[in-house]
Order: structure tokens, then C-alpha cells, then sequence
């Protein structure tokens, strides 16, 4: 009789050993698979500064898609100039190609083809004139993009970054990742 339990105790022994491998093999797969999708469909970045307050602070982790992506007016999207700064900045879309824009520094309005945009999302009214001498109107393939803390933003207002083309837009703001009592979407 024992010969006949100690195969049994040896098909138990290879069951739990498979099975473990089994585990094993799961974990393994679904952490490259995150690791491939965050790799080729989303990534994480950083806010630096205070460019984009309220909306964003300093330090918050932001989840972001360039995954079938086109740009709409309103969006907020990390774009990587290089020429203005080797970090990637994040700013709002305001307008796009073919768009006339013109802001009232006086006032602090910024129109877009002689429209008046709503932003409750600004920190402040838009009083600081950079490099900007405008009506400017949005070339072919690019968008114009501001900071929701409009006086304390390096933007498309200035020289240094312009119009920026589309191709350089490194993807759409999905949601906030972090500090996790802010986590969700983003407008």
C-alpha cells in the first residue's frame, strides 16, 4: 500500500509545482504586458513650475496618450520643444491651425477669432504680453498653446516656443496619477 501512496504524493507534488509555475507565469505576463502598453500607449510625466495652476501643481504625475490623437482647442497636452527646453512642458491647446489669435492685455482677454474664451480654468487674467504682438494666425499644422497661470507662463506668446507644430505634441493629458488625493481626470 505505501508504494501505491507515494506515487500519488509525487502527481500532488508535480500538481503543486505547476501550479505555482502556472502563478508565477501570470504575474510574469501581466507585468510585461503593462510594461509594453505603458511603454507604446501611455506614459507618465512630471509637472515642473507653476505654469499651469490651479489646474495643475508642481509635482503632480500625469498619465498621457498620443494613441490616435488629434488635437482639439481646450485640450492639455505635454509638448517637447527642444529649442525652448530640453524638459517636456505642459500647457492647454487655445487654438488651432487657421485660428486668429488675439489677446487684450488691458483686460486680460484672450479672443480667438474675435470670440472672447470662457476660461474659468485661469489662475489670472491674461495681463502679461511676453513677446506676443498680435491678431496671429495659427499656421498649417500647428496649435497655439498658454499656461492656465497665464502670468507666470512661457508659452506661445513668446518667441521662444511660438506656434507649436502638432508633431511635437507628445501626447494628451489622460487623467492625474498623482498625489492620489487628486486622482482622476483632468479639465
Amino acid at each position: 500500500m505505501d508504494e501505491q501512496r507515494e506515487p500519488q504524493k509525487d502527481s500532488s507534488a508535480a500538481a503543486g509545482t505547476s501550479l505555482l509555475f502556472d502563478a508565477i507565469d501570470v504575474v510574469v505576463s501581466a507585468f510585461v504586458l503593462g510594461v509594453l502598453i505603458f511603454l507604446f500607449c501611455f506614459r507618465t510625466v512630471g509637472v515642473f513650475g507653476s505654469s499651469m495652476e490651479q489646474t495643475l501643481l508642481e509635482g503632480d504625475r500625469l498619465v498621457i496618450s498620443d494613441l490616435f490623437y488629434t488635437p482639439k482647442q481646450g485640450d492639455i497636452v505635454v509638448v517637447r520643444k527642444l529649442s525652448y527646453k530640453q524638459d517636456a512642458i505642459v500647457k492647454r491647446v487655445i487654438a488651432m491651425e487657421g485660428q486668429t489669435v488675439d489677446i487684450d492685455f488691458d483686460a486680460g482677454v484672450v479672443y480667438v477669432d474675435g470670440v472672447a474664451l470662457d476660461e474659468p480654468y485661469t489662475n489670472t487674467p491674461t495681463n502679461v504680453r511676453e513677446d506676443f504682438s498680435g491678431p496671429i494666425t495659427v499656421p498649417e499644422g500647428c496649435v497655439f498653446v498658454m499656461g492656465d497661470n497665464r502670468n507666470r507662463s512661457s508659452d506661445s506668446r513668446t518667441n521662444a516656443i511660438g506656434c507649436v507644430d502638432t508633431r511635437l505634441i507628445v501626447g494628451r493629458v489622460l487623467f492625474r496619477l498623482l498625489p492620489f488625493s487628486k486622482f482622476g481626470s483632468v479639465s
